[in-house]
């Protein structure tokens, strides 16, 4: 299922992910988010590589029963693999994406292999 990710305190968009039934019950059962990857093929529990880990405040579901809204407190600034609050940083502004949200973390610092 799609998941919105949405900061608890200032309502902003932090993120877009999936769930499965096992990521689903991973993140009820421990409190902490637990995402699909799709490319990956595999479950993940946010910050596990980062230590930018969400915690969960509440769980919604959508009018239809197909979209999960997620409120968490964003522990650390950084929620996108790119090093900023939001996965949401590019502003269409006359006709061109303008990148809005500064870099707070150098993803290479964040992202060891």
């Amino acid at each position: 299922m799609p998941v919105i990710v949405q900061d608890s305190a200032s309502k902003a968009v932090l993120m877009f992910a999936y769930m499965n039934r096992e990521a689903f019950e991973a993140t009820v059962a421990t409190g902490e988010a637990h995402y699909w990857s799709r490319s990956r093929k595999s479950l993940w529990r946010k910050g596990e590589q980062s230590g930018h880990f969400q915690r969960v405040e509440s769980i919604r579901l959508d009018c239809d029963g197909d979209v999960i809204l997620l409120n968490v407190i964003q522990i650390g600034s950084v929620a996108c693999h790119t090093g900023r609050t939001s996965c949401f940083f590019r502003q269409l502004e006359h006709g061109h994406w303008r990148v809005c949200d500064p870099v707070l973390k150098d993803p290479s610092e964040i992202y060891r292999q």
